[in-house]
């Protein structure tokens, strides 16, 4: 079955957040398998925010960040925890923005695109089983604001793995 999600205007972020959310929720409810639900979050969020190169998951395997479903260029395949912007979002399990990764002292180059990074920790009961990876080609692309929202999609994301 086709999702078809009306474009949302970012001129007004947290409205276009909040829009996110309602349409996530849509497509996620229901469904509990986290692979399908990655791939279809990916596809959602990927279509509406403005100004990114790539956006996916990286899921906890064996003590390793092992690519998930994603969007944009080939990524790079495993990140241990504590390297690049993914590893220390793990490593704190805290949303890290980079303004500028060429700043960041550990930034891990998958796409040399990529000129600003945000980075959400996916915990569930107290356990991180990943990330939520989002890359812009504009410097200093994500705010407090995108922090808020992403993070609050990556919260509907996990609740329907346990819906």
């Amino acid at each position: 079955m086709a999702h078809e999600s009306p474009a949302i205007d970012f001129s007004d972020k947290p409205r276009a957040y909040r829009e996110l959310a309602r349409q996530l929720e849509g497509l996620l409810s229901g469904e509990q398998h986290r692979i399908a639900n990655a791939a279809n979050t990916v596809a959602l969020l990927f279509g509406a925010l403005p100004r990114i190169n790539w956006l996916g998951f990286y899921f906890l395997e064996n003590g390793a960040l092992i690519v998930g479903p994603f969007q944009g260029k080939p990524a790079c395949v495993r990140i241990a925890i504590g390297r690049g912007v993914c590893g220390a979002a793990a490593a704190r399990r805290e949303t890290v923005v980079v303004p500028d990764v060429e700043a960041f002292a550990d930034h891990i180059v998958c796409d040399p695109d990529s000129r600003s990074e945000i980075v959400v920790p996916l915990i569930e009961h107290g356990k991180l089983i990943g990330v939520l990876d989002v890359d812009s080609p504009e410097l200093a692309r994500f705010d407090d604001v995108d922090r808020t929202g992403l993070e609050r999609l990556a919260g509907i994301f996990l609740a329907s793995l346990r819906a």
